[in-house]
């Protein structure tokens, strides 16, 4: 699987690369995983309403074709877009959310910092918190987009919005919970956590194949 980091990059000329790239992919096209950061920019998901968009911003808001609703991207965010052939991992949608979702609650345990999930609402949680947020779009069997970790970033934008749909949605970043890395340190590791999770998925199902044999 292929780490490409591509530091602070604009929004809507990234997702038009993964679009690209995404219809592009053959059958042998290695797996990629982009770690990036954005400039400020709200995004509505393609479950987005309109009583959850900003009340008072001068931030751009971005229409896109991701699932869930809106959330803010910006600087000290540590963002990675998981490009994954979901049949050659033998994933389901669900199930590639929820390894996403493993593979930052790992990478914050290694950090001494508990994180749960929340029924209903893809994501990562450390004491009912959101800190990191997860939006896929699945096209062909090949997904797009990923996950958003808060660092250590300007949180006030969430106050002008309802993050992910949900009014009054607290929302944190490692950096308050005493976790000393860089954007680009911390999404270097979450792409290493994402890797390494879905590769042993891989490996489970060859061996458990050989077996049957």
């Amino acid at each position: 699987m292929k780490v490409r980091q591509l530091g602070r990059v604009e929004y809507l000329p990234t997702v038009d690369a993964m679009r690209e790239f995404t219809a592009a992919r053959g059958p042998g096209t290695p797996d990629e995983l982009w770690v990036l950061e954005h400039p400020p920019v709200y995004t509505l998901g393609q479950a987005s309403r309109a009583e959850h968009l900003p009340r008072r911003s001068a931030i751009p808001v971005v229409r896109t074709d991701r699932g869930g609703q809106i959330t803010y991207h910006g600087p000290g965010q540590a963002i990675v877009y998981v490009m994954v052939d979901l049949s050659r991992h033998r994933l389901t949608v669900r199930e590639l959310v929820r390894r996403i979702e493993e593979s930052v609650m790992e990478l914050l345990a290694a950090h001494g910092i508990a994180a749960d999930r929340r029924a209903g609402a893809p994501g990562v949680y450390v004491n009912g918190a959101k800190v990191a947020a997860l939006g896929l779009r699945v096209r062909h069997g090949r997904s797009y987009h990923g996950v958003a970790l808060n660092v250590d970033m300007d949180l006030a934008p969430y106050t002008d919005i309802d993050p992910c749909g949900y009014p009054g949605l607290s929302v944190t970043q490692i950096a308050d919970l005493g976790v000393r890395l860089t954007p680009a340190q911390a999404g270097l590791a979450l792409a290493e956590a994402i890797s390494q999770e879905l590769e042993s998925r891989a490996e489970a199902h060859a061996e458990a194949d050989s077996t049957q044999r």
